[in-house]
């Protein structure tokens, strides 16, 4: 039976090492609630927070997502768990599936099933921005190397594959996952699409150029509850992916009208991130990003504690209807992942080059975003004077991980 939740409630966070889960670990430790950290990795950085009140090592939801469930499962009902809260895809899934069977024991902060399926499967997230009037970059859903062939050349080069899911569960009950690419020409299209013939459908889409804008909110039935928006200043890759360095911006009327509309056709409840790239006089959708985004401490150091109010909305219910949502939150402020910005660092000062169309920067900027890193005023997802041990872990983790590196181009 689900149990209501105390004066202190006990909330589960999964994927503790990343930044966006630490956000939550302690924006929620704040609040002087029982933060359980959970992770499928011993040197998870979560585990080394001040506001983990216990923490949980669970088996890979990726390669054994049923002993995931299980344990997930079995700790709600021993240590008295009112929430849980899953923070990437691969934890989402398979926890989704199970939802019956954990809502009889604690809440499961992840949107109903039809919804989630509209923004996991982008071909039907294309679908509903067409119909909604929201502008998309021209669009074919192919299957094989031949459909690609027939269709690459009338989008122009490049041209982006963009797998119809980014995670799905295989026939073996191990969960898959697909990552976006881009072509130049047929030749490379060919190659590329040969990787994902016969294992997933694909988007294959013309290339947008644009500075890439997130419009963030918590919603509850389709109603914005609370809204924010951030621009991307240096993503990992160069052709895009997460954001290394990104700003607080005002909230774009046009973006945000889109976003709600998009949200609230599928009547979502949850945080969601609706992408864009460019301004709203040329923007296109790319992507709705139905769970916690790994910008997430930028918000909260801006003074929008998504956290909080994602964990008050499932325990203890909306704010009044009447109510107007939260869109005030401090513009200009910058944070970044240290990891991701050393790595753009490296890879600008190497000259790097994964794709001929777009030329990487020059390496005055990397420059500059290594004096940046001593910056007073810009804020780190992880690092903090607060709690500094996730920091301090981290800083060992990266030392290791580029002397690895380093190591391996001597030898």
């Amino acid at each position: 039976m689900l149990r209501k939740a105390r004066t202190v409630p006990t909330v589960l966070v999964t994927d503790a090492g990343r930044g966006s889960a630490l956000a939550f670990i302690r924006s929620l430790g704040r609040k002087g609630w029982r933060v359980i950290a959970a992770d499928c990795r011993r040197e998870s950085l979560g585990f080394l927070s001040q506001y983990a009140t216990e923490t949980l090592l669970y088996p890979s939801p990726a390669d054994s997502p049923a002993a995931f469930v299980q344990t997930v499962h079995a700790t709600a009902c021993k240590r008295g768990v009112d929430l849980v809260v899953p923070i990437t895809d691969t934890t989402i899934l398979p926890l989704s599936q199970a939802r019956s069977r954990l809502e009889s024991v604690c809440r499961l902060a992840v949107p109903e099933a039809s919804a989630l399926a509209a923004v996991s499967d982008k071909a039907q997230t294309v679908k509903l921005a067409r119909r909604l009037g929201v502008p998309v970059p021209r669009t074919r859903l192919v299957a094989t190397v031949e459909e690609a062939l027939r269709h690459g050349p009338e989008l122009g080069w490049p041209v982006v594959l963009k797998p119809q899911v980014s995670k799905q569960m295989r026939s073996d009950r191990a969960i898959e996952a697909f990552y976006v690419c881009y072509a130049q020409d047929s030749r490379h299209l060919a190659e590329q699409m040969g990787r994902l013939e016969g294992r997933c459908q694909v988007l294959l889409q013309e290339y947008r150029q644009g500075a890439a804008q997130g419009v963030e909110l918590l919603m509850y039935r389709g109603r914005p509850l609370a809204a924010f928006q951030h621009r991307r200043i240096r993503e990992v890759p160069l052709t895009g992916g997460p954001s290394a360095m990104r700003e607080s911006v005002p909230l774009d009327p046009v973006l945000y009208d889109h976003s709600i509309r998009l949200l609230g056709e599928i009547s979502w409840t949850g945080l969601a991130m609706v992408e864009f790239k460019g301004d709203s006089r040329q923007a296109s959708l790319m992507e709705i990003n139905g769970r916690v985004w790994g910008s997430m401490p930028l918000a909260v150091h801006s003074g929008m504690d998504f956290p909080a109010r994602l964990a008050e909305l499932w325990l203890f219910g909306p704010p009044p209807a009447e109510c107007e949502p939260a869109l005030s939150y401090k513009v200009g402020v910058r944070a970044r992942s240290l990891e991701l910005e050393l790595a753009w660092i490296a890879s600008v000062l190497l000259g790097r080059r994964r794709v001929s169309f777009l030329p990487p920067p020059p390496r005055r900027e990397a420059i500059s975003a290594f004096m940046e890193l001593f910056h007073p005023a810009r804020k780190f997802d992880v690092l903090s004077l607060e709690d500094p041990a996730p920091g301090l872990g981290e800083l060992l983790a990266i030392v290791g991980k580029f002397a690895g590196k380093f190591g391996a181009l001597r030898s």
